[in-house]
């Protein structure tokens, strides 16, 4: 039997199984890897706005409580619930029956102090009168006047009109009820503006200020988007949130927005026009450390650090590590070493 035929060619598989270097592009032998197909693409340069999200809760423009300011009795009530009045616009008459009396005699009043301060004057200057005389007399003469302009008041008073124009609400008394001064008669609220109050957390408040643009959806009214800016932050921080509160102002044109509503609110805290950004499921993290492959010119991945700025889902900010137009690893990735062959796929645009 020939077995020296078979011996040697067992020593050579031996031998080339004990020389394999435990190399991860190996499969043993001396054979490497195939190249890893991957998905690439190419960073990319966009505008890039740093955000802050929040639930924020409307509220009007302006808003009162329309009362009396004098007692009376309510004649009439000039308004319809509910529907839209300019300001100046009369809401309730109060009966004026007394008031335009009181002012009549005021009038006399005046009329007549006038009159006599008009003859002491002509005495005094003829020398035949006091000086004392004419004083007491431009005195009472001013006391009338003052108490003509209070009557008159008193009567415009009784005329209750809008301060601004808006939505007013429903009677809160009828014709013919007697009211005191700071009774309630209805509530005007102007909703053509809103404000719109949220908090931040203090860690934004370095970045924010006066005029920053904020967008505003409702759950009420899906796909309706809103804008206004930030008109004033609280200068307190509340100590058990850590957070500022924070009134924005909006125009509301179509009304469709109420008080007392909740909001989905955006803040804009900053936008570069020339960011760097990649895929997000490009990058992957490694502790406290983000990183992605880079494809070379050799067409080999090496595994590059990075400082990330803003992220969305669907792309990332790159602020250090990838420069625009390096191609990255978008998947694939988990089957990536340092070093490793890999064949690009066609390249995807970003997102």
């Amino acid at each position: 039997m020939k077995h020296w035929k078979i011996w040697p060619a067992a020593g050579v598989i031996l031998a080339a199984g004990c020389g394999a270097e435990d190399d991860p592009g190996s499969l043993g032998g001396g054979l490497a890897m195939p190249p890893t197909p991957v998905e690439t693409v190419a960073a990319q340069t966009r505008a890039v706005a740093d955000q802050f999200a929040a639930i924020g809760t409307l509220e009007a423009g302006e808003h009162v409580t329309v009362v009396s300011q004098i007692d009376g009795t309510v004649t009439s009530l000039l308004f319809r619930e509910g529907d839209p009045i300019g300001a100046g616009d009369v809401i309730a008459r109060l009966d004026a029956t007394q008031t335009a009396a009181e002012v009549r005699r005021a009038e006399a009043v005046l009329a007549q102090r006038r009159a006599h301060h008009d003859r002491v004057r002509a005495i005094v200057e003829k020398g035949a009168g006091a000086p004392q005389d004419l004083d007491d007399a431009a005195a009472a003469l001013q006391v009338a006047e003052a108490d003509l302009a209070l009557q008159r008041a008193r009567l415009d008073k009784t005329v209750v009109t809008a301060p601004f124009a808006g939505l007013v609400g429903t009677r809160r008394i009828s014709a013919g009820a007697f009211v005191r001064a700071g009774e309630p008669l209805t509530d005007l609220a102007r909703v053509r503006d809103l404000r719109l109050f949220f908090a931040v957390p203090e860690r934004y408040l370095g970045k924010l200020r006066r005029g920053l643009l904020v967008t505003v959806t409702t759950t009420a009214f899906p796909g309706y988007e809103l804008t206004g800016r930030i008109d004033a932050v609280e200068p307190v921080v509340d100590p058990g949130t850590r957070s500022a509160r924070v009134m924005a102002r909006l125009d509301n044109p179509d009304r469709l927005l109420r008080p007392g509503m909740s909001a989905d609110v955006t803040a804009i805290l900053g936008q570069r026009a020339s960011a760097v950004t990649v895929p997000s499921e490009a990058v992957f993290a490694s502790g406290a450390d983000h990183f992605a492959y880079v494809v070379g010119e050799d067409n080999t991945a090496m595994r590059r650090p990075l400082q990330l700025g803003t992220r969305t889902a669907e792309y990332v900010e790159v602020t250090g590590g990838i420069a625009a137009g390096e191609l990255v690893v978008r998947a694939g990735h988990q089957k990536l070493y340092e070093g490793a062959a890999v064949t690009p796929l066609p390249n995807q645009p970003a997102p």
